[in-house]
């Protein structure tokens, strides 16, 4: 895999975390968390699918690589649910006294 290569697939695990993240309502930080989020949510989403038998629908070939868009954004979605799940239990709301 080459440098352009990598660069479009992080421009497109930018783009899918940062769909998963305004899908699921909560933001975790800037372009770099939006790639994280976009990389584990193709991750998510592929084991999703296959744990549920369901193809790969829309997937872009970069540098002989695959990469699921609909499952990136479905996984990113989820992730980004977990992490605001998390950060409320965590530090849950703060109050002023």
């Amino acid at each position: 895999m080459g440098l352009i290569e990598l660069l479009v697939l992080l421009v497109v695990a930018a783009i899918c975390g940062g769909i998963g993240q305004s899908l699921a309502g909560y933001t975790a930080g800037g372009c770099l968390t939006s790639i994280v989020v976009g990389f584990i949510g193709a991750y998510l989403g592929i084991l999703m699918a296959r744990s549920l038998g369901l193809p790969e629908f829309f997937a872009l070939q970069i540098g002989g690589q695959s990469f699921p868009i609909i499952w990136s954004i479905i996984g990113a979605t989820v992730f980004t649910l977990i992490l605001a799940f998390l950060n409320r239990l965590f530090v849950g709301r703060r109050t002023r006294l």
